[in-house]
C-alpha cells in the first residue's frame, strides 16, 4: 500500500506542477504584453524592458497563490482519469486500496498544496509583490491610488489623528503627507503637511519639508490664533506601520495574515470600516483549504468508465470546475461587503459549497456505484 501511496503522490504532484508552470507561463505573457505600454513612455527611457520583465517576474508569486487550487484540481483529475482510463485504478482497488484509503492518500498530498499555498501567499507573494511595486515606483515616479491617495486614521489618547499619504516614492517612502489633529472635542488642533516621509525603526515617521500649523482657541486671557512653523526635518510618533500604508494605497489581498489581522484591528480601533478588509483576512485562512476541497472533487473521477479520447471532456469539465470556484469566490467577496454579511460566512462559503459537492459526487459515484 505504501508504494500505490507513493506513486499517486508522485502522479499528482507531478501534474499539478506541470499544469501550474503551463498556467503560470501564459499568465507571464499576458502580463508582459500588457506592461510593455509603459515601456521608453517615462524621460530618458527609465522603465526598458528589463525593469518590465523583472517586474512581470516578480508578480508571478502572486498568480501562483491565486492558481493553486485550480491546478491541484485538473492536474488530480488528470491523474485519476488517465488511472482509470488505463485500468490501473481498477488494478489498485483489487489491491485493496478502498475508497477511504484512496481519499486518505489524496487528503494527504493536498495537505502538502495546503502549506505551500499558506507559504507562498503569507510569505513569497508580499515580499515578491512589495520589490515589484518598488521597481515601478524607482523607474515609474511614485504608486497612488488615485488624486486624493490614501486615508487613515489613529486615536492617540483623547486626540484623534486623520493622516493623508499622496503616494509611495521611488525609495519606498511616501510622498505628500498631511496629517490632521483633532481634540477632544473634534475640533481641528493642528495641521501637518511634509513633502516626504520615511518609515523609523522606532515606529515614527521622520518627516521632511514640515510645514506645521497648530490652532489655538480661544480663551479667557487669549484670543483664537494660528502658529506656523517650518521645520526641515520633524519626527511623528505614530502605530501606523508600512504594511498599513501599503494596505490603504495598494491591495489588501497582497498582505501576509498576521499583518492584515494588525490592520483590521487598528481599523476597528480607531472607528474605521473594517468590512472589507475582515472578509480579506478570512479569505486569507480559508484559502489554501481550498486545495483539500480539490482533490476531494477530482477522487470521483478515479471510478469514471473512459472510452477512447473520453478523457478531453472530464478534463475540460474540470477546468470549468476550477474556473467557476475562482469567481464564486470572488463573487462572494464583494456581495458580502455590499450585503454587510458576516465577514467569515463570506469567506468560507465557496469552500463549503464545493466541499458539499464534493462529498456529494464520491458519495454516489464512489460509495453507491
Amino acid at each position: 500500500m505504501k508504494t500505490i501511496r507513493r506513486l499517486i503522490h508522485r502522479e499528482v504532484i507531478a501534474a499539478v506542477g506541470f499544469v501550474t508552470l503551463g498556467f503560470l507561463a501564459l499568465f507571464f505573457f499576458f502580463d508582459l504584453v500588457d506592461e510593455l505600454r509603459w515601456v521608453g513612455r517615462y524621460p530618458a527611457g527609465a522603465y526598458g524592458l528589463p525593469h518590465a520583465l523583472l517586474f512581470v517576474t516578480l508578480a508571478l508569486p502572486s498568480h501562483l497563490y491565486e492558481l493553486l487550487p485550480i491546478t491541484v484540481l485538473i492536474g488530480t483529475i488528470f491523474v485519476m482519469a488517465r488511472l482509470a482510463q488505463s485500468s490501473e485504478f481498477t488494478i489498485m482497488r483489487t489491491s485493496g486500496l478502498g475508497p477511504w484509503r484512496a481519499l486518505h492518500t489524496l487528503l494527504a498530498v493536498g495537505g502538502f498544496f495546503v502549506l505551500l499555498t499558506f507559504a507562498v501567499g503569507d510569505y513569497l507573494a508580499p515580499m515578491s509583490d512589495r520589490a515589484a511595486q518598488l521597481v515601478k515606483a524607482r523607474y515609474q515616479g511614485r504608486l497612488t491610488t488615485g488624486a486624493t491617495g490614501a486615508w487613515l486614521k489613529e486615536r492617540q489618547g483623547d486626540h484623534s489623528f486623520a493622516v493623508n499619504v499622496r503616494a509611495i516614492g521611488p525609495d519606498g517612502g511616501m510622498l505628500g503627507v498631511r496629517i490632521f489633529e483633532f481634540d477632544g472635542q473634534g475640533r481641528l488642533a493642528s495641521r501637518t503637511q511634509a513633502d516626504s516621509a520615511q518609515f523609523g525603526k522606532d515606529g515614527a515617521w521622520h518627516l521632511a519639508q514640515v510645514q506645521n500649523s497648530t490652532f489655538h482657541t480661544e480663551k479667557a486671557n487669549s484670543p483664537a490664533r494660528v502658529e506656523k512653523i517650518v521645520l526641515p526635518e520633524w519626527n511623528w510618533p505614530t502605530q501606523i506601520s508600512a504594511d498599513m500604508v501599503a494596505a490603504a494605497v495598494l491591495k489588501p489581498d497582497r498582505m501576509a495574515t498576521i499583518d492584515l489581522f494588525q490592520y483590521v484591528r487598528h481599523l476597528e480601533a480607531n472607528g474605521q470600516a473594517a468590512q472589507r478588509y475582515e472578509i480579506e483576512f478570512w479569505r486569507k485562512v480559508f484559502y489554501p483549504l481550498s486545495c483539500l476541497v480539490m482533490v476531494v472533487l477530482a477522487l470521483p473521477f478515479a471510478y469514471l468508465h473512459f472510452r477512447a479520447g473520453g478523457i478531453t471532456g472530464y478534463m475540460f469539465g474540470g477546468v470549468m470546475a476550477g474556473i467557476s470556484f475562482f469567481l464564486l469566490n470572488n463573487v462572494f467577496g464583494f456581495v458580502g461587503n455590499l450585503q454587510n454579511w458576516s465577514p467569515w460566512i463570506t469567506a468560507a462559503a465557496p469552500g463549503l459549497i464545493y466541499s458539499l459537492l464534493s462529498l456529494a459526487a464520491f458519495g454516489w459515484l464512489v460509495l453507491r456505484r
